[in-house]
């Protein structure tokens, strides 16, 4: 019986990519996945949500945007034509980790998870156009790319690490602090969807646009208030890291996300209290990606899961030194 041809086999047995390029390949899927949400972030912040009308072709009879749309149009069509870069760029990072030998079967289940995604945020970007820009679809957009955004992050950091199982670098209250904080920082991102949703950018010039029926700036101070929460967990868990000598790694992040928890602070405070500027917000969306980041980096850095797979020769000689102490990884 003849043997099933696998694409991704046939190009492991010709292609030896570095552990380095696996990294980097993780890295950019993370890069690419701020630029989504950042760009969507202009779309509505232009008011160009249905600067192409339909979905998934442009307008009822064209697939791009045609002369009479502006530059409105332009700036729909450039943001969907942006999701075809990420799954470029998810499918590089896929097809590295599947050559990459050992082969580790996590990593493409992150990519193919990434891929799915793509696909999934896709249909709802559809309906969200087609239902004329509904916020809670608007919301639940953003969401699936914020989950993106999760899981790559995730495939960066275990690409940069071993597959042996979970190993505690702190104690278990000290890991449920940072749960904690996840769940905090979650809630902080919902209730900032909620902000959009009830706030000035409908993402459209049509006083069509339904809007979620709530005071935004009632809801803008709950979202406040959680900054705050998410602000004292954060010097909280520094004090306990300290206090139980953790490893280095750990409280270095952990003193990264205070810092783009404080950039972030003084952009809301300059959006707020400048009616909102679009400029402003825009950069406050690109901080919200930073400080989940952040947060996902302080979590992941409280446990250690080894070394990452050794293969010795010309593509990965600086993995063939001795392997750093667990922790201590510049990761």
């Amino acid at each position: 019986m003849p043997k099933t041809l696998n694409p991704l086999q046939i190009v492991a047995d010709r292609w030896q990519p570095s552990a380095r390029f696996v990294e980097r390949a993780a890295l950019a899927c993370v890069v690419m996945g701020v630029i989504i949400v950042v760009t969507g972030g202009a779309v509505r912040l232009t008011q160009s949500g249905l600067g192409c009308p339909t979905w998934p072709t442009c307008t009822e009879d064209s697939l791009t945007p045609t002369p009479e749309m502006g530059i409105n149009g332009i700036i729909e069509f450039t943001n969907r034509m942006l999701t075809y870069v990420l799954c470029a760029v998810v499918g590089v990072a896929i097809v590295a980790a599947r050559a990459r030998a050992p082969r580790r079967r996590s990593l493409t289940q992150l990519g193919w998870a990434q891929f799915w995604l793509i696909a999934s945020n896709g249909i709802i970007g559809g309906i969200t156009v087609l239902t004329g820009l509904n916020p809670y679809i608007v919301a639940l957009h953003f969401l699936a790319a914020t989950a993106l955004l999760t899981v790559a992050v995730v495939m960066w950091h275990r690409s940069g690490e071993g597959d042996d199982a979970p190993r505690d670098l702190v104690a278990r209250p000290v890991r449920q602090l940072s749960w904690v904080l996840v769940v905090a920082t979650t809630v902080l991102i919902l209730v900032g969807t909620i902000v959009t949703g009830s706030g000035r950018h409908a993402g459209d010039a049509s006083k069509d646009v339904h809007r979620i029926p709530l005071d935004w700036r009632e809801v803008t101070q709950l979202h406040v208030d959680f900054v705050y929460i998410v602000v004292g967990l954060t010097v909280a868990l520094w004090f306990v890291l300290r206090a139980v000598k953790a490893p280095a790694l750990p409280r270095r992040r952990v003193v990264e996300l205070f810092a783009v928890l404080m950039l972030q602070g003084v952009i809301g405070y300059v959006q707020y209290f400048n009616d909102e500027p679009e400029i402003v917000v825009g950069a406050h969306m690109f901080g919200s990606c930073l400080v989940w980041i952040a947060v996902l980096r302080v979590f992941l850095s409280l446990r250690d899961r080894g070394e990452r797979p050794v293969v010795p020769g010309p593509a990965d000689g600086h993995e063939s030194l001795p392997a750093q102490p667990a922790g201590a990884s510049s990761r």
